[in-house]
């Protein structure tokens, strides 16, 4: 479940959950992870595959074909990534929640988190919903926060602008501009990744 369905929806809050329900969702969340990353590395094999076949042909239509199939594995790719920033968020903020619910319960203090309060984890969902804070400034805020320390296809009739790149990587390959495949699939990926990262004019 994402992370601010449980400020919305469920009856029993983040912050109000035991250790137990804690430890619970923090082993859902690492199972979840564990998935898209599994799914992030079939794609970046397939991906590797479709580009070795697209540099071994020379069928104009059938280059075409691979690049689409290249671009559209490149875009689940992103989705995915995006996807396991955020469950690397989630996973985060419950891990030390956790923690926190631990040391209060030492303490006997079972009905509080320190200074935690409902502002500070609704700041958190809203940093966890955003693609453009990562994992790593994530940690950064969520430590100072809890104080714990420490493109779609584009069919048949043509290429999109991404997919065109990865033609003329292979054109390169053709030419001898590029030798070594490993750097061809690399130059493609990248920049299939920039088409993405633009702007929607």
């Amino acid at each position: 479940m994402a992370f601010m369905e449980w400020l919305t929806k469920r009856k029993k809050r983040l912050s109000q959950m035991t250790r137990s329900e804690l430890r619970r969702q923090e082993l859902l969340l690492e199972k979840d992870r564990k998935q898209l990353l599994g799914k992030i590395s079939k794609l970046a094999k397939d991906k590797q595959e479709l580009f070795e076949r697209g540099a071994g042909e020379r069928t104009p239509e059938l280059r075409r074909m691979f690049a689409q199939e290249f671009e559209l594995r490149t875009s689940e790719q992103l989705m995915l990534s995006r996807q396991l920033n955020i469950r690397s968020k989630e996973s985060m903020t419950v891990s030390r929640l956790r923690m926190l619910r631990e040391n209060a319960d030492r303490a006997g203090q079972s009905g509080k988190l320190g200074l935690i309060g409902e502002s500070d984890i609704l700041r958190l969902g809203k940093m966890i919903e955003s693609d453009a804070v990562k994992a790593e400034v994530y940690q950064e805020r969520l430590d100072e926060i809890l104080s714990v320390g420490a493109a779609a296809d584009e069919g048949a009739a043509g290429l999109s602008e991404a997919g065109e790149t990865v033609m003329k990587v292979w054109e390169k390959m053709d030419a001898g501009a590029i030798t070594d495949a490993s750097e061809g699939f690399d130059e493609a990926d990248r920049s299939v990744r920039e088409r993405h990262a633009m702007p929607e004019e």
